[in-house]
C-alpha cells in the first residue's frame, strides 16, 4: 500500500513509520504544520508541532530513507481545534483538544488529502490495535500496553477512517519502542513525550483564554458561591478560568466550616457564577451525551447495552449501562448510567464506550447527574439548558 506516515517529531511516530516501511509499504513521511507562527506554540520537546519538531521529523525520515513533506494544516487546525477550544470554555464546558485534533485534523483533513493524492492509508504512532471483526468491519481495540493505551482519543474515528488507518505500535510497550528507535539510529529515541496543550505556549490556559477571548468571553467576573447555602465566598475574573473538579486557585477567603477543601461543582457562564462544595458533590452516577460517533455499527436505539466507559484520556474504566435515543431525523442522544460512580466529570469531555477491549464509539458529555442528594442540582440543570 501507499502510506502516509504522520510524523510529529516524536519517537512513536518515527518508529511507526519505520515499521510501515519494513511491512512492505511505500511510505511517505508527512509533518503537519499547525501554526503559521510556530514560535507561538509550546516548545522544548513538549509539543508536537513546533519548528524543532518538524526538524526532528525530517531527520527521522532521512534515517528511515523515505520522502518527507510538510503539510500546512494551520487554517484547519485553527478553525476546528483552537476555536472549538475557546468556544467550549466560554460556554462553561471542558474540551479535549487532542481528541478534536484526531477527529478533525489527523484522521479527517489529512486522510482526505492523502486519499485524494492516491495514498491508501495513514499510519500514526498511536498505541491502539485494529482487528477485523466477524462481520467484516474494522474494529478499534485497546493497545497491548495498557499504560500507553490511546484508544480513548481515537474513539471519534468512524469505519471509513479506521479502514484507512495503520497503528504499527499497537502491540508494543513504550520502553521497547525507545530501544528500537535507538537501534535504528533515530535521534528522537530519548525525546520526552509531548504533554499539555500544544497551542498554549506557556501552559497558562486561563491567561491564554483571557487574551484570546477578549470581548467574546461570557463574563469577566462573578461570584464564587457555596452550592449548598448560596453564600458568596469570593469573586473570580472569568468563568472560563475554571473547570469542574478544580480545587486550586479558587480565591476563597476562608476555609469551609469542616476544614475540608472545596471543589468547583458547577459553572454558570450566563450569570457568571462558580459553585463550589465538598468533594462528595463531584460524584456522578449518570450522564447524557450528544454528537456520538460510532467506530462500527451503532447500538440499537432504545435497547440497553452493558458496557464500560472511559471518561478521561488516562482515567479508569467504569461499568455502565448505555441507551441510545434516536429522534428519527439523524440526531442521537446517549444516556449512560454508571454502575461505578465517577468523580469530577464535566460537560464537554468525551465519554468513550467499550465492549471489552473494543471501542464502540464516543460522544460529548452534555450533562451529568450527581450521585448525592443534590442529584439534579446545578450541574445537570446547566448542562441540560446548553
Amino acid at each position: 500500500m501507499r502510506v502516509v506516515a504522520a510524523m510529529s517529531g516524536g519517537v512513536d511516530s518515527a518508529v511507526a513509520a519505520a515499521r510501515a516501511v519494513e511491512a512492505g509499504h511505500d511510505v511517505t513521511g508527512v509533518h503537519l504544520a499547525l501554526s503559521r507562527n510556530p514560535a507561538s506554540y509550546r516548545s522544548g520537546a513538549r509539543g508536537c508541532c513546533t519548528i524543532e519538531d518538524s526538524n526532528d521529523a525530517r531527520r527521522a525520515a532521512d534515517v528511515i530513507g523515505i520522502p518527507f513533506y510538510v503539510w500546512d494544516m494551520s487554517a484547519e487546525f485553527h478553525d476546528d481545534v483552537v476555536v472549538d477550544f475557546m468556544d467550549e470554555y466560554a460556554a462553561g464546558r471542558t474540551p479535549n483538544p487532542c481528541l478534536r485534533c484526531n477527529e478533525k485534523i489527523k484522521f479527517a483533513a489529512v486522510l482526505d488529502r492523502a486519499l485524494a493524492l492516491g495514498f491508501d492509508a495513514v499510519a500514526t504512532g498511536h498505541y491502539a490495535q485494529l482487528r477485523t471483526g466477524a462481520d467484516g468491519l474494522v474494529e478499534l481495540h485497546r493497545a497491548g500496553d495498557t499504560a500507553k493505551d490511546q484508544s480513548y482519543v481515537l474513539g471519534v474515528l468512524d469505519q471509513s477512517q479506521l479502514a484507512h488507518s495503520l497503528f504499527p505500535l499497537g502491540d508494543s510497550e513504550k520502553p521497547a519502542v525507545r530501544r528500537e528507535a535507538a537501534e535504528r539510529g533515530l535521534l528522537v529515541a530519548d525525546k520526552p513525550d509531548s504533554t499539555d496543550i500544544c497551542f498554549v505556549a506557556d501552559g497558562d490556559n486561563t491567561g491564554w483564554l483571557a487574551e484570546k477571548l477578549g470581548d467574546r468571553a461570557p463574563n469577566h467576573g462573578g461570584d464564587i458561591v457555596d452550592d449548598a447555602t448560596g453564600e458568596v465566598l469570593g469573586r473570580h475574573t472569568g468563568t472560563y478560568g475554571y473547570t469542574i473538579g478544580q480545587r486550586k486557585g479558587l480565591r476563597i477567603g476562608r476555609p469551609a466550616p469542616d476544614g475540608k477543601p472545596r471543589f468547583v461543582l458547577d459553572i454558570e457562564p450566563v450569570s457568571g457564577t462558580v459553585r463550589v462544595g465538598p468533594r462528595a458533590g463531584l460524584r456522578v452516577d449518570a450522564l447524557r451525551a450528544d454528537r456520538p460517533r460510532w467506530c462500527g455499527a451503532a447500538p440499537s436505539p432504545g435497547a440497553p447495552m452493558a458496557c464500560t466507559v472511559q471518561l478521561r484520556a488516562h482515567g479508569a474504566e467504569h461499568r455502565a449501562e448505555l441507551r441510545v435515543d434516536d429522534d428519527g431525523e439523524g440526531t442521537q442522544t446517549v444516556h449512560v448510567d454508571l454502575l461505578d460512580p465517577a468523580e469530577g466529570i464535566a460537560p464537554g469531555q468525551a465519554v468513550v464506550v467499550y465492549d471489552g477491549t473494543r471501542v464502540v464509539g464516543s460522544a460529548t458529555i452534555a450533562a451529568t447527574v450527581r450521585a448525592t442528594a443534590t442529584a439534579t442540582s446545578a450541574t445537570a440543570a446547566a448542562g441540560a439548558a446548553r
